[in-house]
């Protein structure tokens, strides 16, 4: 399958639309954000080409329930985003969150992995993705809810 390159420009727009129609719909939307790690203690933090692009976060996306279940959503992702070959089965169910901080009714369920490799390739929806041991490592740069808590689940300290 060939793979098209996003301009960041038309992820933001396509992004600012997506929000403007989620305050007026207000429509029910399920992701999943991915916690991976590596044997040496690093995890994978990420920021999106889209959105708030100075935030890091974890991987992660978009699924239909009636289509696939969050793991299964979670290796979808992987490779999409990071191209990281994983299975449904190596990710476990840390936490599940409602929210509708973006204006839609969102749940959004947190799993996490050891990752097979430290090696990724980035799609485009993705600025930069880097392995690290503590938040420190960011320089004081702003993180998601999503990394905090996942953070907080896995018995990490984070500042």
């Amino acid at each position: 399958m060939r793979r098209i390159k996003v301009p960041p420009l038309v992820l933001r727009a396509v992004a600012w639309s997506q929000r403007l129609w989620w305050r007026m719909a207000k429509p029910a939307t399920f992701g999943v954000k991915a916690f991976l790690t590596l044997p040496d203690g690093r995890f994978l933090v990420v920021r999106h080409a889209y959105g708030d692009t100075a935030r890091w976060g974890l991987p992660g996306g978009g699924y239909k329930p009636v289509r696939e279940m969050p793991k299964q959503a979670a290796a979808r992702e992987m490779w999409e985003e990071l191209r990281i070959a994983m299975d449904a089965a190596e990710f476990t169910v840390l936490d599940r969150a409602q929210t509708a901080a973006e204006g839609k009714r969102d749940t959004v369920t947190i799993v996490t992995a050891p990752s097979p490799t430290a090696h990724v390739h980035l799609a485009a929806e993705i600025a930069e993705a880097k392995w690290i041991r503590s938040l420190d490592e960011l320089g004081g740069a702003p993180v998601s809810r999503w990394l905090k808590a996942a953070l907080a689940l896995t018995g990490r300290s984070h500042p």
